[in-house]
């Protein structure tokens, strides 16, 4: 086995090597996983301490998480439509390994879109759920999540596995610019973007860098999760192979 305890080095195309990655993820991911702590206690005093919305009153604070994880759900998925790019084109030796990684986070930040969003939802729209557009296909998101992880487990041979998920990944990506545009394209109950937009954010400072700062610090926390799956992706296929390796010399000793 490598040893994970060599040296990191500055340029980025060294954590190609799986290795070298791991080297870096140990000695990174304890001051990302603070920074994302600290980041998301300071959005969270900030989120409960911004003003309620004249509306929606004190149930405008969903916001604050909603929108996070409704944004790193489509992150996530783009990131890993990346790595398919990766395995397919440049065959990079950790593009599978990051996909497979993000896939669980990427669904749990999904549902955890749904789930608020619903709540959100009861007080504001009078019901738990309407199938609009945005909330169709960002459900649809949530299915295509829990398909590629039953596909890269259903297929044994690693090769053919990331293929096929590389394969999927990019063709359900089509669905990231539906959700995106489906408020504009169609008539749903979701407003327009209130925050990216080209004339500005038409959203209340007092209400808006509480929503980014929360935003900064669940991105961290998805970088964090991210990279620790990953390592532990790379330890599970180091085991696997050095699992067939015995296999296969158990099958070739005589009888």
């Amino acid at each position: 086995m490598s040893d994970t305890s060599a040296p990191v080095r500055s340029s980025w195309v060294d954590l190609a090597n799986p290795t070298r990655f791991v080297a870096f993820v140990d000695r990174f991911a304890p001051w990302l996983a603070v920074a994302s702590g600290l980041v998301l206690a300071a959005g969270l005093w900030l989120a409960f301490n911004s003003p309620e919305d004249y509306q929606q009153g004190a149930t405008v604070r969903i916001m604050y998480i909603h929108v996070p994880f409704a944004w790193l759900s489509m992150l996530c998925y783009t990131i890993m439509a990346i790595a398919g790019l990766g395995t397919l084109v440049w065959r990079h030796p950790l593009a599978d390994v990051s996909a497979k990684a993000a896939a669980p986070i990427g669904a749990v930040f999904t549902g955890l879109a749904l789930v608020t969003g619903s709540i959100w939802g009861k007080p504001t729209w009078g019901t738990w759920w309407v199938w609009d557009a945005r909330l169709t296909s960002v459900f649809i998101l949530f299915l295509m999540y829990l398909g590629i992880i039953a596909l890269s487990r259903a297929i044994e041979d690693p090769g053919r596995a990331a293929r096929a998920v590389a394969v999927i990944t990019l063709v359900g990506f089509i669905n990231i610019p539906i959700i995106k545009f489906s408020v504009e394209w169609w008539n749903t109950l979701h407003q327009g973007s209130s925050v990216f937009r080209l004339n500005g954010p038409t959203i209340d400072p007092s209400m808006l860098w509480p929503l980014m700062v929360m935003a900064l610090g669940c991105t961290l926390l998805f970088f964090t999760l991210h990279i620790v799956a990953m390592r532990t992706e790379i330890f599970r296929r180091r085991v696997a192979a050095m699992r067939r390796i015995q296999a296969r010399r158990n099958e070739a000793r005589p009888a």
